[in-house]
């Protein structure tokens, strides 16, 4: 496994390790929609600007994105803020005037509870971590957001998973939520979506070093799956297109594909700063994903939303199609028309094409 350290146990953050800008926030016990309880919950977060009342803006991170949106790497944050190019003074999403709030997803591995995290014996979680949906995780949000003393945001915004979350809690919170960006998302995982999550899931469980889930106390982690779970994903994540412009054939001088060097660069990197356990957690929670589950079904579920609501898509996106998007667009009441960002990227333009999203995020937020 070319640039992963063989001794590797687990890239999530763990208690000792340097803080970064991350503040923590014990926010109680979380019920979830299976009836089990996630006991003593904490959420780590990241804020920008000040708050005034009426400014507070929540930005949802995407399955292996965390609560440092903006700023550099530092200790504590092994990568620069995965979107500061939208979120900062000056910036699409101006922290001169509003206050930004991120934080990382319950399940999650920089910070907020999840497999990683101590459990009530004291060891950590591992392969007892409860199962989660997109809507225990909005749950834990939300005594978040009522800990921060925030009644309403004047902006909700996600991407790709971030966006699930922020459709959830637009249906479940319509008084709380004014303004709402979906970006690259869905009202309901697809069958092709649930597939490639859950063979990304198989390929973690398979490794030999998975135990379980409990490998926490073994001499290394189930690196290979997660490597190999990560590389499924990228392919999904960017365009043919792009794949042929930039790889098309070519071999490098050890051999290797150039794509195929490229995805093992990708996959050591997230082998680095993520655990293998919350990926299988979070993967699973995306596939839950259907606004529509006990409400009536999608349409009715996304006529509670009373947000005024951009929904944009990439044109490449092979992950998130436009006609998902188009869905949510039509159905959400008041909703404008289909927002389109072109792009050569795939479902990754919503990461990369910071002028034009962050354009729709400036109109939105004015």
């Amino acid at each position: 496994m070319p640039g992963i350290d063989p001794t590797l146990v687990t890239g999530a953050w763990r208690e000792g390790d340097p803080p970064g800008a991350r503040t923590f926030a014990d926010v109680g016990d979380v019920l979830l929609e299976s009836g089990a309880i996630l006991p003593d919950v904490r959420m780590a977060y990241e804020t920008w600007g000040t708050y005034d009342g009426g400014n507070a803006v929540l930005v949802l991170h995407a399955l292996t994105g965390d609560s440092h949106v903006s700023g550099p790497a530092q200790p504590g944050h092994p990568t620069a803020g995965w979107w500061d190019a939208l979120v900062g003074p000056g910036r699409a999403i101006d922290t001169d005037r509003l206050y930004v709030v991120a934080a990382n997803i319950l399940g999650g591995c920089q910070g907020s509870t999840g497999p990683a995290s101590l459990g009530p014996d004291g060891l950590p979680w591992g392969g007892a971590f409860p199962a989660l949906t997109v809507r225990d995780q909005v749950r834990a949000e939300v005594a978040l957001a009522d800990q921060l003393g925030i009644d309403s945001w004047r902006g909700v915004i996600g991407g790709s998973a971030g966006g699930m979350r922020a459709l959830e809690w637009a249906i479940e919170h319509p008084q709380r939520v004014e303004r709402l960006f979906l970006l690259a998302t869905s009202a309901a995982a697809s069958a092709e979506q649930i597939a490639l999550s859950a063979t990304q899931i198989d390929a973690i469980r398979a490794d030999p070093a998975y135990f379980g889930g409990d490998y926490y106390d073994g001499p290394h982690g189930p690196l290979h799956g997660l490597d190999l779970a990560r590389r499924i994903a990228h392919i999904s994540y960017r365009s043919e297109y792009e794949l042929a412009e930039r790889f098309g054939r070519t071999v490098q001088d050890d051999g290797r594909f150039a794509v195929e060097s490229y995805l093992q660069h990708h996959g050591a990197k997230l082998v680095g700063r993520f655990d293998a356990n919350s990926y299988v957690v979070l993967s699973a929670a995306m596939n839950s994903h259907d606004v529509g589950r006990g409400r009536g079904g999608i349409t009715a579920a996304l006529g509670h939303i009373t947000a005024r609501t951009v929904v944009a898509g990439i044109d490449s996106d092979r992950l998130y199609p436009l006609h998902q998007q188009q869905q949510l667009a039509d159905g959400i009441p008041g909703s404008a028309s289909l927002d389109v960002v072109k792009s050569p990227y795939g479902h990754d333009g919503f990461l990369v094409e910071s002028d034009q999203v962050g354009e729709l995020a400036r109109g939105l937020l004015a």
